[in-house]
C-alpha cells in the first residue's frame, strides 16, 4: 500500500486503498479473517492521526517474520473456559483461565519464541488494593556491576542473562546465517534463535519483577534517578551491558506498581551530581576529580569517606523531588 498517494493517510483512507488493491496485490488476505487486518488498520489510522498532531513519529512498517502479531476487537472473538474462538480457525485451547473478570475490550495474539501468545485487555471497575504502609523510603543507585545499590547499603545483582547466553546465541546466528532464504532448515535455525531470545528475555523480565515488587512491598517512597537510557546505549563499550541490564523496564514497572499500591517513585534530573556530590558536606568534586575508575573517594572537605555508589543513593533520595507516575 503507497501511503504516499493518500496524502493525509486516516483510517477510512487506508481501509479504502487496502480494500482496492488486496484481490491483485495481497490474495493471501482472502485466505485469513478479515478480522485480522480489520484493527490494523484502525490502529495505523490513529498512528498517522497522532503523527500528524505532533504526538508520535511516522510510523514505520512492522518486518515480515519479527514480532509477529495480530489483535481481535470484542465482536470478533470469544473465550469459554481455556479456550478462545479465533474467526476462521475456531475454539483454540489456552493453557490458563482468563486472570480477571471485567469486559473484555481486546485481545492480541502474538508469536514469541516459536510458541503462540494471547493477552486480552480487561475493563475492569477500580479496586481499592489494601496498601500495607511501612513508613520506609529509599534512594537508589542504578548501575552495572551492581544493578542496584539502596541508600540502605543493600546490593542487588543483575542477573545479566544476555551476558550468560551469548555464545550460544552467536552460535545460533552463525547457524542461520548458513542457511539458505526459503528452506527448511532455516525456518528450524529461525526458531532455535527466537527461543533463545524469549528465554533471555523472560528470565531478565522475572528477575526485575521480583526486584520491583519486594521494593514496592518494603519503602513507601522510592527515589531513583532519570537515566538517559537512549544516550547511555550509544557507548560502543557500555551498550549490550546496559541493554542486558534492563534500565527502562526496570522505572515502568516499578511506577505501575508504586501506582497500584499507592505509594510513590520520585526521580532527580539527569543532570543532578549524585556520585560527585558528598552526601555529608554537600562539596561537589570537579569534572576531573573522580573519574569511572574511582569506586571509592574521600571528600576534600570534611574528609568523610564514600562509596562512591552509595553514596549516590542517598544524594538521590535526599532531592528526588519530581514524582513519577504511569502514563
Amino acid at each position: 500500500m503507497d501511503t504516499k498517494k493518500l496524502n493525509k493517510p486516516s483510517q477510512a483512507k487506508l481501509r479504502r486503498e487496502l480494500n482496492a488493491i488486496k484481490r491483485e496485490l495481497f490474495p493471501y488476505m482472502l485466505e485469513v479473517t478479515k478480522c485480522a487486518p480489520q484493527l490494523a488498520i484502525m490502529q495505523l489510522g490513529d498512528a498517522y492521526n497522532n503523527f500528524f498532531k505532533g504526538l508520535a513519529k511516522y510510523p514505520t512498517a512492522r518486518k515480515k517474520g519479527h514480532d509477529d502479531r495480530f489483535s481481535l476487537s470484542n465482536d470478533q472473538f470469544a473465550i469459554k473456559g481455556k479456550s478462545i474462538r479465533i474467526p476462521s480457525l475456531g475454539w483454540v485451547r489456552i493453557k490458563e483461565l482468563l486472570r480477571f473478570d471485567g469486559k473484555i475490550m481486546l485481545a492480541t495474539i502474538s508469536k514469541r519464541g516459536g510458541k503462540w501468545f494471547v493477552s486480552m485487555a480487561v475493563e475492569m471497575q477500580e479496586v481499592a488494593l489494601p496498601a500495607k504502609k511501612t513508613g520506609k523510603s529509599v534512594g537508589i543507585d542504578l548501575g552495572i556491576t551492581d544493578l542496584l545499590v539502596l541508600s540502605d547499603g543493600t546490593k542487588i545483582k543483575a542477573p545479566k542473562p544476555l551476558g550468560r547466553y551469548l555464545r550460544k546465541l552467536r552460535t545460533l546466528n552463525k547457524n542461520l546465517n548458513r542457511t539458505k532464504k526459503g528452506s527448511k532448515n532455516r525456518e528450524k535455525a529461525k526458531t532455535k534463535l527466537s527461543r533463545l531470545h524469549y528465554k533471555i528475555r523472560c528470565i531478565r523480565q522475572d528477575s526485575l519483577h521480583q526486584i520491583t515488587t519486594k521494593l514496592v512491598k518494603e519503602f513507601d517512597v522510592i527515589a531513583i534517578e532519570d537515566l538517559n537510557v537512549k544516550g547511555m546505549v550509544k557507548n560502543r563499550r557500555l551498550s549490550r551491558a546496559i541493554s542486558d541490564l534492563g534500565f527502562f523496564e526496570f522505572e515502568r514497572q516499578l511506577i505501575y506498581k508504586t501506582d497500584e499500591q499507592g505509594k510513590t517513585v520520585k526521580s532527580v534530573g539527569r543532570l543532578y551530581p549524585s556520585s560527585k556530590t558528598c552526601s555529608n558536606y554537600n562539596h561537589i568534586l570537579g569534572k576531573d576529580e573522580l573519574t569511572l575508575k574511582m569506586r571509592d573517594w574521600i571528600c576534600p572537605v570534611c574528609q568523610v569517606s564514600h562509596n562512591r555508589d552509595l553514596n549516590a543513593s542517598i544524594n538521590i533520595l535526599n532531592n528526588a523531588t519530581v514524582i513519577l507516575t504511569a502514563a
